[in-house]
């Protein structure tokens, strides 16, 4: 999420810290925290005012109106306070609906003032700017402050003025207070800024003759912010909600998550509850739990959670077992339920992910049983059967109860069967793997011909594009109401080359005459072609270094899809509306900051430009263009009919839930038109009504789906839209999150806009206000498709729908590394080696796991005997030894890589040791064995100029250069390197410093929070830790040889001949 609650104290500090104004800001840094484990005289000695200043107590556990809950204690001396406290500390105590446990207390100066010098001011962000709320009566009493504040909107990209303050602000205050109002209120809104506040109130405001205090205040910042302020911030706590205790797991899967390119997320509502979720997908997730909750659940439902972004085996385990060891602490009468559920993954590996959960189920085997769990699971997306299959082998193995379902099972069906709402379902036979859908019989290579092209109630239209053109003198460029064809030209940010071919393939499979994707952008290479395939052939796809050299060559193009980092994606996205011809860009990073969200809308708004995104999936156009992986794989492409159009055109956040949405409409009516994920954020760069409007204007989507949730405003719009005529076609309209109004403490779902700050933005109040205004609204989502299918049924009924026929789609031939994956194929090796594997956990040395190695103490010795002649031969102070543990980590890397390689295939050919040793050996450089040199050099330099480890991350990334020693192609910050952890352990144990080793320590934790897999490589730490020493005191050619291994010769079919067009076989 982004906008996160800070403490009282946090907030505080900021204030006090970076604030900037001539008012005389009184009692800076004067306060005191107060646990149970508080020791008084320490903290005296630390706060000397504590004797001799009257007091003020209070919790600082979020806590909204203390002052009315009779939680502030006031005009206390130091006994007064201890006092106070005795029968609060560590109290139970109710708030609203929470209950909670008072256990972290705030003291500070008593400041006598008289009422009149009590002020009201809070600033908030909106999509058009910052609100600045004043009020000339601050206090406890009062009362409706958004009735009563006077309002300032800075939009955004402004700035705040003076003079605007006292003309709109201040018309009401003193006039001898003013002029320190309004040097404190402009500092203050600066602040805020420059900090990335998404959230301040202080109340009250207390201004006297001598200056300024900040009395009580509440605060949010945008956690996402943390690259551009850690300078600023430090390390900040986010405290959890009061009511909801701060458990170590969700500590734990948060630093998880803290490590990981995919999203974890773990909340623990009620652990001693029945009903546990393990469910993938933030905007699943929320529909899961109100499923759980319409059927009664609410009391019992233990956590809120979800898994997502492709996490990597290991993850999923570490994510799965975290979940089985809190459900089996402590025994339920009626025995739980674990729902491993989702919807339909656009680009996770199922059965990659399920490894992990099985594995997770194998080690918990026997508590799960003791505590007699029934599991079921449904699931949908890329390799799923293979998934389920594994995922019911192990409910067999072990005797759990697991039951499985696929996508023939309408997502939320198996919460009913849990709870035993309904019976349980017979699993079905499902096929055996994604691959029947694909394996192309013709064995033609052209493209082939269309199977539908459009729905025969769609009206067809000449020049689709051209509004986007047209320009309004004086106003804004005009946004498209139609955004692709299957025409539409698109430039990919990135080097995302799975997802380009996924583009390709679809593209082949609705029958396009070219490719969608005209070029890549991907500012880390020179200018070079990447290969893809176009059916069966392979073609060439331009990549280039810099955005202006793409739009130059490519002027058809006016779709950009981004797939740039969180960190670049601002930057980025702003160059690229430099370009006119860009009329539509999909944003698809997750964690962009909200202020630089806000500026890419206003920019955008400005140009015509439409945004899809930012955290988005992106969107499907049947028969003419998707978005990078949206809509998955083929089969379900297929499965879901997304190569022809329908009547039905659709509008989501979630990514996830919008798969789900193909799934439910191709079941239920004649399929989807289009449809697009807007994005979880809280300021999606397009609304809901932007593309309502669109389909509304498009004769040939003849009804509109809409999937809303909790937090923010814009369905209100869709209401106002039906009311006003504006929307005349059906709107089936459902809003997730209905579950939060029944939880006691605030939950934060997987987006980060799904939190309702006010009862208005609650999933319940909007979806009363859809029905009312007209739109077909379902009682639960479990009834979504049987509305959907209801309300077309009357279409075709009227005759304003009338289904084409259905032809058989074409077929597109597998990618061999997909196929593998599958076991439909097997393919001889190339190579043959007997002396290290480097595939699995950790090295192993000729059948030894490093770990043994050295447990092992062989030695150097021992380490090249494994390696050359595979016997450990025993060999007998400080830096030698580590020069030993280098070479012996660093001793082979294995058959793939470029030197190993080159030496293979030389002493193959017949050449001799040196020949074949200098052939591998000409390999090293910057790519290949070079980067530990460049690494010493790179963070010696930083380290000795006094650069933040953030700062120097920020610079390598402006400057386009990548950090040598940061990254690995398998290893990751969950599934750690061995070698450089064990190198690590000495290095802290025996150096007597390793300055440099630790600020490379500082860049992998910034390095590592963007992807999981740009850890600090053995490379890089042998570079720093080299350096940190000096400051501070043949094995493939034997093995190729002992193996017998024939002249090599590589394959024709693993090489792509390119020759002039007319030469081409």
């Amino acid at each position: 999420m982004s906008a996160k609650a800070i403490s009282e104290q946090t907030g505080k500090d900021f204030l006090y810290k970076h604030i900037c104004t001539t008012a005389a800001i009184q009692n800076r840094f004067c306060y005191a925290n107060v646990t149970a484990e508080t020791d008084w005289k320490r903290l005296v000695q630390d706060h000397p005012w504590l004797l001799t200043e009257r007091l003020v107590v209070k919790p600082d556990q979020l806590i909204k109106r203390r002052g009315k809950l009779g939680l502030v204690g006031v005009n206390l001396d130091l006994e007064g306070v201890k006092e106070w406290l005795q029968t609060r500390l560590m109290k139970e105590t109710t708030v609203g609906k929470a209950k909670g446990i008072l256990k972290n207390f705030l003291i500070e100066p008593f400041v006598a003032h008289k009422q009149e010098e009590e002020f009201y001011v809070c600033i908030y962000a909106t999509r058009e700017g910052d609100y600045m709320l004043f009020h000339h009566e601050g206090g406890v009493d009062v009362g409706d402050v958004d009735s009563k504040a006077l309002k300032l909107l800075v939009g955004v990209d402004e700035k705040i003025s003076a003079d605007t303050v006292k003309s709109q602000l201040l018309t009401h205050a003193p006039a001898d207070k003013k002029e320190m109002l309004i040097s404190f209120l402009v500092g203050l809104f600066n602040m805020y800024e420059d900090l990335y506040f998404t959230y301040l109130e202080i109340n009250p405001l207390v201004v006297t003759k001598d200056g300024v205090y900040v009395l009580d205040m509440a605060a949010k910042i945008d956690a996402t912010a943390d690259y551009l302020c850690k300078a600023k911030w430090g390390d900040v706590e986010f405290p959890p909600p009061f009511g909801r205790e701060a458990y170590p797991e969700e500590a734990y899967i948060a630093d998880l998550d803290a490590k990981s390119g995919a999203s974890l997320k773990l909340t623990l509502l009620n652990p001693r509850g029945r009903i546990w979720t393990m469910v993938a997908g933030g905007g699943a997730s929320v529909v899961y739990s109100d499923t759980i909750c319409d059927l009664g659940g609410v009391n019992e439902l233990a956590n809120y959670g979800e898994y997502s972004g492709a996490p990597s085996e290991q993850q999923t385990y570490d994510y799965a077992k975290t979940i089985l060891s809190l459900m089996t602490r402590e025994k339920h009468p009626n025995g739980k339920v674990l729902i491993i559920g989702g919807s339909i993954a656009n680009f996770t590996n199922v059965a990659a992910t399920f490894k992990g959960i099985v594995r997770a189920i194998k080690d918990y085997q026997d508590p799960l049983k003791e505590h007699e769990v029934t599991i079921f699971v449904r699931r949908g997306g890329p390799n799923y059967q293979e998934g389920l299959r594994v995922m019911g082998e192990v409910g067999k193995t072990t005797g759990i109860p697991i039951h499985v379902f696929g996508t023939e099972t309408h997502m939320t069906a198996i919460v009913g069967m849990a709870l035993g709402h309904r019976p349980i379902a017979t699993q079905p036979r499902v096929a055996a793997h994604t691959a029947n859908f694909l394996l192309n019989t013709s064995g033609g290579t052209t493209t082939p011909a269309s199977s539908r092209s459009a729905s025969f109630s769609e009206v067809k239209t000449g020049a689709e594009n051209s509004s986007a053109q047209k320009t309004r003198a004086g106003l804004p460029p005009a946004k498209s109401t139609t955004l692709f064809s299957n025409h539409t030209k698109a430039i990919v940010w990135g080097m995302q080359t799975r997802a380009v071919q996924g583009m390709l393939d679809f593209d082949y499979v609705c029958s396009r005459q070219e490719p969608s994707v005209a070029a890549m952008v991907y500012p880390f290479t020179g200018d070079h072609k990447q290969k893809f395939y176009w059916g069966h052939k392979e073609i060439l796809l331009p990549v280039y270094k810099n955005m202006a050299d793409a739009m130059k060559k490519h002027p058809e193009v006016d779709v950009l899809i981004s797939f740039a980092s969180l960190r670049s994606a601002y930057d980025s996205t702003i160059e690229t509306m430099q370009y006119p011809q860009i009329r539509t860009m999909a944003i698809i990073a997750e964690g962009i900051p909200e202020a630089l969200t806000r500026k890419i809308i206003k920019m955008a708004e400005e140009k015509g430009v439409t945004i899809i995104g930012p955290a988005t999936v992106g969107g499907i156009k049947p028969g003419c263009f998707k978005i990078g992986n949206t809509g998955g794989m083929l089969d379900n492409i297929l499965a879901s009919k997304l190569y022809r159009p329908g009547s039905v055109a659709y509008v989501s956040r979630s990514g996830g839930m919008s798969n789900e949405l193909n799934n439910i409409i191709s079941r239920t009516t004649d399929g989807v038109y289009e449809g697009v994920a807007i994005g979880g954020d809280r300021y999606p760069g397009s609304v809901f009504m932007d593309h309502i409007l669109r389909y509304q204007d498009t004769p040939g989507v003849k009804m509109i789906v809409v999937l809303g949730e909790i937090g923010g405003n814009e369905e209100y719009k869709i209401c106002k839209g039906i009311k006003e005529g504006r929307i005349t076609k059906p709107v089936v309209c459902w809003c997730i999150g209905t579950c939060a109004t029944l939880f006691s403490s605030e939950v934060q779902f997987g987006h980060a806009g799904a939190c309702a700050n006010q009862a208005s933005e609650t999933a319940l109040a909007k979806n009363k206000a859809l029905e009312e205004a007209g739109a077909f609204v379902p009682k639960s989502f479990d009834e979504l498709g049987d509305v959907i299918k209801s309300v077309y049924d009357n279409l075709v009924a009227k005759g304003v729908i009338l289904p084409a026929k259905e032809v058989p789609p074409p077929t597109v031939p597998m990618d061999y590394s997909w196929a593998r994956e599958l076991g439909l194929i097997r393919k001889p090796a190339s190579f043959m080696t007997s002396i290290c594997d480097e595939r699995g956990q950790e090295l192993i040395y000729a059948g030894m796991p490093i770990t043994e190695v050295f447990k092992s103490e062989i030695g150097l010795g021992g380490t090249l005997g494994l390696l050359w002649f595979q016997t450990p031969t025993l060999l007998p102070r400080y830096a030698c030894q580590f020069i030993e543990m280098c070479l012996m980590v660093t001793a082979d890397h294995g058959p793939a890589v470029s030197g190993a390689h080159n030496t293979i295939v030389c002493a193959r050919a017949g050449k001799d040791l040196i020949s074949s040793l200098t052939s591998g050996l000409l390999t090293i450089g910057d790519r290949f064995g070079g980067a530990l040199d460049a690494a010493a050099k790179q963070f010696s330099k930083a380290f000795d100029s006094g650069m933040l480890p953030m700062e120097f991350v920020n610079k390598m990334k402006k400057d386009g250069k990548l950090i040598m020693g940061i990254g690995h192609r398998v290893k990751s910050i969950n599934n750690p390197d061995m070698r450089v952890q064990i190198l690590k352990d000495f290095v802290k144990q025996h150096f007597p410093a390793a300055q440099l080793l630790d600020y490379a320590l500082e860049v992998e934790k910034i390095t590592t929070s963007k992807k999981p897999n740009l850890i600090l490589n053995v490379d890089g730490f042998i570079g720093v830790a080299f350096v940190d020493l000096l400051r501070n005191c043949g094995g493939h050619y034997l093995d190729q040889k002992r193996l017998k291994q024939g002249l090599y010769r590589h394959p024709w079919d693993d090489i792509s001949y390119v020759l002039p067009e007319h030469m081409t076989m």
